[in-house]
């Protein structure tokens, strides 16, 4: 069982410390390896490196650890010089006053300021849909929140997006019945690929297939089972409870995944969707906050909502939710790497873990603490 103190970067001896059969499902499920980058600065060089890195040494010698998962090939780099930053938040006052000066557009004013879907609107206590104006598939939704401010996030609000989103899925369902394949993604602020500040989810429902990299996963999860004759979310889930980076709450399981796509990225695991999924995807939120979190995508990846022809058993309803970075910084957080080889990632899933499982606040609470 990993310490408080494990890091990522120590992550082949803390597996070489599992339990003979833990050993072996990591082995079916993920490769890790590890290498040192070597360096030599000039002397000009010594005290900027000292200020942003700690010490030249620790820059002259460099662990990486490389994770791989097997199954699904996603992969992550973490650096030690990287991953073992302490991750604190950084001010926001910019941030709020550009928030503040972006209110009034057309999601202030959503029933003349957008469109409607041709089944018409699905209106909650805390938001309502429109119709995406420049679709990318046929049933294209937004969910508008109520809450200009897109950081000013609480439990209830987020219950009644997704509740909300739900009822438009299933009404959109109704007009086409062959549309059956249900996504949705909450991009929060610019660096999240979001094109508008005020708050708000997109919703699709597609026909044929899921969406390809969901498909993906489920031809992925189905291989495993058809080789091992296990349940690969179960292994997974597993794995990454004994390596204490996992945790449970009113039947939900969360981890801080081993293979990150981008920061401090978090997978929600739960046999159906309702209220427990909905807080917890609100309490890793409100931890992320607490980690200077600003921007940041959710997505909600699930079964059909109606039978289809392909086999979806044991394929769980599934909330990833990952950090995009300081909206101030206009370095992006995905390059060719990302893109095309494998993700970069500057924070530690072991502190990440730490994080989520901290008591969430009995009192709801926004997001950037005003």
């Amino acid at each position: 069982m990993p310490t408080s103190t494990a890091v990522i970067t120590d992550l082949e001896a803390i597996v070489s410390g599992l339990q003979h059969d833990d050993r072996r499902l990591f082995a079916r499920i993920f490769h890790v390896s590890s290498t040192i980058g070597h360096l030599t600065a000039p002397a000009e060089m010594h005290a900027w490196i000292a200020k942003f890195f700690g010490s030249v040494e620790a820059a002259s010698s460099q662990r990486i650890t490389k994770v791989t998962n097997l199954v699904t090939m996603e992969g992550a780099l973490f650096n030690e010089l990287r991953a073992c930053r302490p991750m604190e938040a950084k001010g926001g006052e910019e941030l709020l006053k550009t928030i503040a000066e972006s209110r009034g557009d057309p999601f202030c004013h959503p029933l003349d300021g957008t469109p409607a879907d041709a089944f018409g609107r699905i209106t909650g206590e805390a938001c309502l849909t429109a119709g995406n104006v420049a679709k990318y598939d046929g049933f294209h939704g937004v969910v508008v929140f109520a809450e200009h401010d897109p950081l000013a996030i609480t439990r209830n609000a987020v219950r009644d997006y997704f509740t909300s989103a739900r009822r438009w899925a299933e009404a959109a369902m109704a007009t086409d019945p062959e549309a059956k394949y249900y996504f949705l993604l909450w991009n929060c602020l610019w660096k999240s690929g979001a094109s508008i500040i005020h708050g708000h989810a997109q919703t699709t429902l597609t026909r044929a297939m899921h969406y390809a990299k969901i498909e993906q996963l489920r031809l992925a999860a189905l291989a495993y089972r058809t080789r091992e004759n296990r349940d690969y979310f179960a292994d997974l889930f597993h794995l990454h409870e004994v390596l204490d980076l996992a945790w449970k709450k009113d039947g939900v399981r969360g981890l801080a995944y081993l293979t990150p796509i981008k920061e401090k990225e978090v997978i929600l695991l739960a046999d159906e969707e309702g209220l427990p999924l909905y807080d917890e995807v609100y309490r890793v939120l409100e931890s992320f906050r607490h980690l200077g979190v600003k921007s940041f995508n959710v997505a909600l990846i699930r079964p059909p909502l109606a039978p289809v022809e392909e086999d979806w058993s044991g394929f769980p309803v599934m909330v990833r939710l990952v950090d995009r970075g300081d909206p101030s910084n206009k370095t992006a957080d995905f390059g060719g790497m990302e893109l095309y080889a494998a993700s970069v990632i500057a924070s530690d899933p072991f502190k990440v873990a730490v994080a989520m499982r901290k008591s969430a606040s009995p009192t709801e609470r926004s997001i950037p603490g005003k």
